[in-house]
């Protein structure tokens, strides 16, 4: 999810009242002083009933936990809002291929969440749970999903990370190439790090590991723990030269899935997908001996996610309710509002358009993950299923799906 927040200043929003409709409130939610009839409450203006409070967090479900292949959900916030009434950690999930992981995204609270997902030797205070850790994929590089990147690999060293068998490779999106067109009026805002304002996987590893080369010599001088490059090892997802050359182009360019990596337990496969002004944004599937599991990222409804996700068991996909981004911006809505609205509109999956995208692709399990609002309650998000003729889950931290069958006794 964007930064709705900073989105909504920019639109003019005023600031008390954008947070209130931001934590789910009833205080009026203005758009400018051209505006006087959005003073209502979101929801009256917006034609609802009162948004309901959020409901307690569900316990996680555990019935795929005795398969070989397993998908595990870290982190179901979607965002980078830290949703008051709900538990939910940042995005980031885990496919378990045996006695192996791979995370994808990692969002606030993944290493923590690793241990609670008995992952790894999770009961280890030195030696795990990232020693059977084999790979991080990164799908774009909003904070949201890479916030805690830097965790697992600076106190990772301290949590498994030495006893890798090999060096974890993390992949993400290269290099963006430019900045994003500014949204909403002028002025353009100063640029942030002006020599090398778009960063890409590899290089924002590279000065992370920079930016905490005081902890790392410490921990190897001091603690004789291994230097970076012998536990981690950062990539850029290699995609053709012309499907990056216009990042700002709209919509994403249309391809068929690129693989990337493979190793003896997992092919991967990548494509992108629409999150302007993200780019590159991917979509990632894993395909191993026991099924396939897709997982969107953030993106509106994209024929690249489509094909990418074609038969697949599982598709896992991002989602954000279109009634409680009407509370946040209610009618009536000036330009400026409504350019707002379909801003974020067009980055991300409303729940009515979920469903026929995992119908479409044949998929027969479609999880819903990055639930925006967060801490929404689970049976709005159940809507889903009126457009979908397959199994809904609507994910909850520490969910444990299983992939093809069950483990041999």
């Amino acid at each position: 999810m964007c930064d709705l927040v900073s989105h909504a200043l920019r639109a003019g929003l005023d600031r008390r009242a954008a947070l209130a409709g931001l934590l789910g409130g009833t205080a009026a939610l203005t758009v400018g002083a051209a505006t006087p009839a959005a003073a209502a409450t979101p929801a009256a203006a917006a034609g609802q009933a009162a948004p309901e409070q959020a409901a307690p967090d569900l316990p996680p479900r555990q019935s795929g936990s005795d398969h070989h292949t397993r998908l595990v959900l870290l982190g179901t916030s979607g965002g980078p809002a830290w949703w008051p009434g709900t538990t939910r950690q940042g995005i980031a999930s885990a496919l378990v291929v045996g006695d192996r992981y791979y995370v994808i995204d990692a969002g606030y609270g993944v290493g923590p969440q690793l241990r609670r997902a008995k992952l790894g030797t999770w009961d280890d205070v030195d030696g795990g749970p990232l020693n059977q850790l084999r790979a991080i994929f990164l799908t774009h590089l909003h904070s949201d999903h890479i916030v805690d990147l830097n965790n697992l690999l600076t106190e990772g060293l301290a949590n498994g990370l030495p006893q890798v068998d090999r060096p974890v490779q993390i992949w993400g999106p290269g290099d963006r190439g430019a900045l994003p067109p500014r949204f909403g009026p002028p002025p353009t805002p100063p640029v942030t790090a002006p020599d090398n304002p778009t960063p890409g996987t590899a290089d924002m590893v590279g000065l992370l590991i920079r930016a905490f080369a005081t902890d790392i010599n410490d921990r190897v001088f001091d603690n004789r723990r291994p230097v970076p490059s012998a536990v981690y090892s950062a990539h850029d997802v290699p995609l053709p030269a012309h499907l990056v050359a216009d990042p700002n182009g709209n919509p994403h360019p249309r391809m068929s899935p690129v693989p990337f990596y493979e190793d003896d337990r997992v092919r991967v496969s990548a494509t992108l997908v629409q999150h302007a002004p993200a780019f590159p944004a991917l979509a990632f599937r894993f395909d191993t001996d026991d099924g396939s599991v897709v997982f969107s990222g953030d993106t509106s409804p994209s024929p690249n996610l489509v094909e990418l996700a074609r038969d697949a068991d599982i598709l896992v996909h991002e989602v954000m309710d279109r009634e409680w981004l009407e509370g946040f911006i209610p009618e009536p809505r000036d330009d400026a509002a409504e350019a707002l609205f379909q801003h974020i509109l067009t980055a991300h999956t409303v729940v009515e358009d979920v469903g026929p995208i995992a119908d479409e692709a044949g998929v027969p399990t479609l999880v819903l993950t990055h639930l925006a609002p967060g801490n929404w309650p689970e049976h709005k998000w159940r809507r889903a299923q009126r457009h979908y003729s397959g199994k809904l889950i609507v994910g909850r931290d520490l969910d444990v799906v299983g992939v093809g069958t069950r483990k041999r006794t």
